[in-house]
């Protein structure tokens, strides 16, 4: 039999939830929900809104495992029922809505802890003699599906290869300003390996918390800044990938123009090319100077301005975010129907004041109200998290724990992303607002949809939908498909991209298909079966094999 639990891992004391998000011991407590859920009832005329008990192990019902474990590779596999719960979803709405209702029909069947190279590529070799699905499993923080074990096809099996063992900084290159890093290693984890040296990698999803690098680099993650450096790809310098006819590894070159890119591609292959087990990885010196400004525009068109012009100023804020009046009531506490340009700059070598007061001016023009006190530059051991744009970053990094608790008590709450040219975003989001706001009214009776802007570039903007409304109890899941169906596509006929940093999985395959050119479609499956040639890697993620 397998071992019955993991590998001891101390970089991991607390916990994490076998069926949401973060740590057992955080989130709103049964006091808090309650009062969401009164505030939410009073809000949509709903008397029903009330959270459910969230599920205890003892509780769930797992399939027993179909795989045994070699005697060769049972020191690194477990059948613990918390591990396989807790492996067997990502943590998109649905997940959490199965998870909530006891639902988990298809664990894997053996959850593996590699700590070394050569026992990811042990498991992969087994998964392939075996007929297994193997799926990798960074933080497990997917929310399209990305590290579902319901695996169609014939497969007697499915094993989750967790990296979480493979985490430290191997090698720093202090003149290169680079590190050798393994690909399990956690945000926090990672930083805090990379303080002593003065240096940062300077990428921060919003699940940067529970979610690892291989898990960034394999999908194509967006960080917290909104210009410049705004996805992994531009940090990654060599990879090392294990595949089941053996290991890829690239050289580390500052650039090269030596045909097509080998690190990109294995960014953004979900998994499905090969398991990521190390990155060199480019980093910057930790920042010592910040400036923030919250922005107040009385209309959204002249703030969506305003940032059309600062994306195209050569400034690149590392902070744009743009929020509308009701993205900006409910996450920064505005209270004057105002949209509200999160700003910022930071720097670990020069005073900002120039770059901020020339940002400033811009806004300006185009309306926005900046009050001179609202400006704050600080060095490092005087920066503020003060104003609009304090409470906003807080409500960032907590709402995945809202969000939980929201749909604990029959709330629809979800998201969804894309990116669009400046010229088509206009029509794209009225489209979106009026069209999905009224899907929510007809299935749900009321309903509300916000808007960010999460990233901007010099062609466009990366806006982000919130959606709100009061779901019916055991038709979650239907809902969820009828409003993904509509977002999908106004988003793909309207031009924009179907993700721009959430990735594809499994959610978003049916638009990825239509996305993605076919003769790329092609270069893709010959890769696959190259690589893969028992298709072993993720099936059902990116690609079929017809």
């Amino acid at each position: 039999m397998a071992g019955r639990g993991p590998p001891v891992h101390n970089a991991r004391v607390k916990r994490l939830k076998f069926w949401g998000w973060g740590y057992e011991d955080e989130g709103p407590d049964e006091a808090a929900r309650g009062r969401l859920a009164r505030s939410l009832g009073e809000r949509f005329g709903r008397a029903d809104l009330a959270p459910a008990p969230y599920p205890r192990i003892g509780e769930i019902e797992l399939r027993p495992p179909r795989v045994r474990a070699p005697s060769a590779l049972a020191a690194i596999l477990s059948d613990d029922p918390w591990e396989r719960a807790r492996h067997a979803h990502g943590q998109g709405y649905r997940d959490i809505v199965r998870t909530l209702r006891r639902e988990f029909r298809a664990p894997p069947d053996l959850v593996a802890f590699p700590a070394s190279e050569a026992e990811v590529a042990d498991v992969l070799d087994f998964c392939a003699r075996e007929r297994l699905a193997a799926v990798p499993f960074g933080g497990g923080s997917s929310v399209v599906g990305g590290v579902e074990t319901d695996i169609a096809g014939d497969y007697r099996g499915v094993i989750t290869l967790d990296l979480a063992r493979l985490d430290r900084v191997l090698e720093v290159d202090r003149a290169s300003r680079s590190a050798r890093i393994q690909a399990g290693v956690l945000g926090p984890a990672l930083e805090d390996q990379l303080r002593p040296h003065g240096l940062t990698l300077r990428h921060f999803p919003q699940s940067f918390e529970f979610s690892s690098l291989g898990g960034w680099i394999a999908t194509r993650s967006g960080g917290h800044f909104a210009t410049h450096y705004t996805h992994i790809d531009e940090f990654v310098a060599g990879l090392r990938v294990v595949t089941p006819t053996g290991v890829v590894a690239t050289r580390r070159l500052p650039g090269s123009g030596a045909g097509p890119s080998p690190e990109r591609f294995f960014m953004g292959s979900e998994g499905t090319l090969g398991i990521i087990t190390e990155a060199w990885m480019r980093l910057q010196d930790r920042p010592t100077q910040r400036a923030n400004a919250s922005v107040r525009f009385a209309r959204f068109d002249a703030a969506v301005a305003a940032v059309l012009a600062l994306s195209q100023s050569g400034l690149e804020p590392a902070n744009c975010r743009l929020l509308d009046p009701g993205e900006a009531a409910s996450s920064a506490g505005a209270t004057g129907g105002e949209s509200i340009l999160v700003l910022g700059f930071e720097s670990a070598d020069h005073a900002l004041d120039p770059w901020m007061a020339r940002a400033v001016e811009l806004c300006r023009d185009h309306g926005g109200l900046v009050p001179d006190d609202a400006l704050r530059t600080r060095t490092d051991a005087g920066v503020t998290r003060e104003g609009a744009a304090g409470a906003w970053r807080n409500a960032f990094i907590g709402a995945p724990y809202v969000r939980d608790a929201l749909i604990s008590m029959g709330v629809f709450c979800e998201t969804f992303e894309t990116a669009i040219t400046w010229d088509r975003f206009e029509r794209l989001h009225t489209r979106v607002m009026t069209e999905v706001r009224d899907a929510l009214v007809r299935l749900c009776g009321a309903g509300s949809i916000t808007c960010r802007f999460t990233h901007v570039y010099p062609d466009g903007p990366a806006p982000y939908y919130s959606m709100l409304a009061p779901a019916r109890r055991f038709a979650e899941l239907e809902l969820w498909d009828e409003v993904k169906r509509i977002a999908g596509e106004i988003i793909v006929a309207e031009g924009g991209t179907i993700t721009h940093h959430h990735a594809v999985g499994r959610d978003h395959r049916k638009w990825y298909d239509r996305e993605r050119p076919e003769g790329f479609a092609r270069v893709l499956r010959a890769a696959k079966s190259a690589l893969d040639p028992a298709w072993t890697l993720n099936p059902g993620v990116l690609f079929d094999r017809q």
